[in-house]
């Protein structure tokens, strides 16, 4: 810390000394306003580098769905009927198939009569039992697929236990296999299953009600539903328990009973395959115009980046303007972009050892390079040629594009993944990212050697500046004492006269 304690400022020699040791060290101190300019341009190029990995990240998430054998094989399905409901995975064999729904599957039902609960029409199911309940076992037993004998629910009722909790703990002693409710309007409760399907062929869904359910609720001994949906496929019975089947890769779903017989068919999904391919491209050529512009961006050094000081100078405007130029050029002709441009490019010129002999470059698929040059590797896609690939031989497409094996039979698009991922991995071990310290990444260790030379740079004009103080002290004492002997011998001289 300079002391200000002892200094002089002039009143001996009539020079403004703090303007003088002011303009001193502005001069002494361009080196440090180029080391700060430096340092960020530095950062201004490690924060540029972040955002191309950031592009680079968000193009690589696009690649999840273009791995997957869907988006090259999938089908698409539909009904002559409202009646059926069809939606078809990729192993649904193309063709017409028809079927003729008989029955929907339904639930088994028990409730109380028509003369309702022993509680009567407006009951509060909210409010607390009477004493006479408490200690009343609630049981029954309800049959499921999962095994030939019923299961049973069994808890007994408890002091303060209301007739809405006694409900809920039907469904959650039943594991949710079984719902209850009351209805106050008609003072009558439902039990139902909450699956469809008959699983008692001999008898009813719901057996062994304890009297809590037969004379308090009054749960008649008639039961609805819990039939299996009956259906037809080309004329041949079958049945399920639920109303969705599955059949050959096909969701079916049934709605209601039919007419007649409904007709499904299934066919490949090709304008859906030639959509998702076609927008990979159009994103993968946007990624290459923004890193075509970061490598080929001019750089203006007669701008470099302005510091704080310089800044206070200037008016908004003048350093919006000046910052435009500034920030221009950062990546110009960088190794690593350059590098991933051209791993690129030629991953999509890249032959794949495929199956299919003939499907074996992008070009095979209507996928090719512009013919202008200046767009830097850009693709266009010939959308006639890559439907009538997927027409014939979707398999053979699929694994041009991602097949996932290593070698000569590695997919396109595994091998331009591959790229990014090395590009992403050196930017990374040069920018870093907002999760790492400086220490972990090169520039960061840079930028730290920058500041520590800065600091040391600053502690130098610190002791410049005392010097120069020093300096002028000494000459402003020199003159005081000067002026002080030359007052005396004027007194002296004065005197004698």
């Amino acid at each position: 810390m300079i002391n200000n304690n002892m200094r002089m400022t002039g009143f001996a020699s009539g020079m403004d000394i703090n303007q003088m040791v002011k303009d001193l060290m502005q001069a002494e101190r361009l080196p440090l306003q180029k080391m700060e300019q430096d340092q960020l341009w530095l950062t201004q190029r490690r924060d540029a580098y972040r955002e191309v990995n950031t592009k680079l990240s968000e193009f690589e998430n696009k690649f999840f769905d273009m791995r997957l054998s869907k988006t090259y094989l999938s089908k698409i399905a539909s009904s002559s009927s409202d009646a059926i409901s069809v939606s078809a995975s990729n192993q649904a064999s193309d063709g017409n198939y028809s079927f003729q729904v008989d029955q929907l599957a339904s639930a088994a039902t028990r409730y109380s009569g028509v003369e309702g609960t022993t509680f009567g029409k407006g009951y509060d199911a909210d409010q607390a039992l009477a004493a006479e309940y408490v200690g009343q076992e609630v049981s029954f037993a309800y049959h499921d697929q999962s095994q030939d004998s019923p299961k049973t629910v069994s808890f007994t009722i408890q002091e303060g236990d209301s007739l809405n909790d006694v409900l809920k703990n039907i469904s959650d002693e039943s594991g949710g296999a079984v719902r209850a409710f009351y209805d106050q309007n008609s003072d009558r409760v439902f039990m139902e299953r909450t699956e469809t399907g008959d699983f008692n062929k001999n008898g009813l869904e719901f057996e062994q009600l304890s009297a809590f359910f037969t004379d308090t609720l009054n749960i008649a001994a008639e039961e609805q539903g819990g039939t299996d949906a009956e259906f037809k496929y080309n004329g041949i019975a079958m049945t399920s328990h639920s109303n969705n089947y599955q059949f050959n890769g096909m969701n079916l779903t049934f709605n209601s009973a039919t007419d007649g017989p409904v007709n499904v068919s299934v066919s490949q999904d090709v304008d859906g395959a030639v959509d998702k391919i076609t927008e990979f491209v159009e994103q993968y050529n946007e990624l290459i115009d923004f890193m075509n512009e970061k490598v080929g961006e001019e750089r203006y050094r007669d701008y470099p980046p302005l510091t704080e000081a310089q800044r206070k100078e200037m008016s908004e405007r003048e350093i919006e303007l000046w910052e435009e130029r500034s920030k221009s050029g950062e990546l110009r002709n960088d190794g690593i972009l350059r590098s991933a441009l051209s791993g690129m490019r030629s991953a999509w010129y890249e032959s794949v050892d495929n199956l299919n002999g003939d499907l074996s470059r992008m070009m095979d698929v209507g996928i090719t390079t512009t013919s202008d040059w200046r767009q830097g590797g850009k693709l266009e896609v010939d959308e006639q040629k890559l439907r009538e690939k997927l027409e014939e031989d979707p398999n053979a497409v699929y694994r041009l594009f991602s097949n996932s094996d290593e070698g000569d039979s590695r997919g396109i698009l595994n091998r331009v993944e591959g790229v990014l991922e090395s590009t992403m991995d050196r930017i990374k071990d040069r920018a870093g990212s907002t999760a790492q310290t400086d220490f972990q990444y090169t520039m960061g260790r840079e930028l730290k050697s920058m500041a520590e030379r800065m600091a040391n740079f600053e502690r130098r004009m610190q002791q410049t500046e005392q010097r120069y103080w020093d300096q002028f002290t000494a000459m402003e004492k020199a003159m005081q004492r000067y002026n002080q002997q030359a007052n005396y011998m004027m007194q002296q001289f004065g005197g004698m006269q």
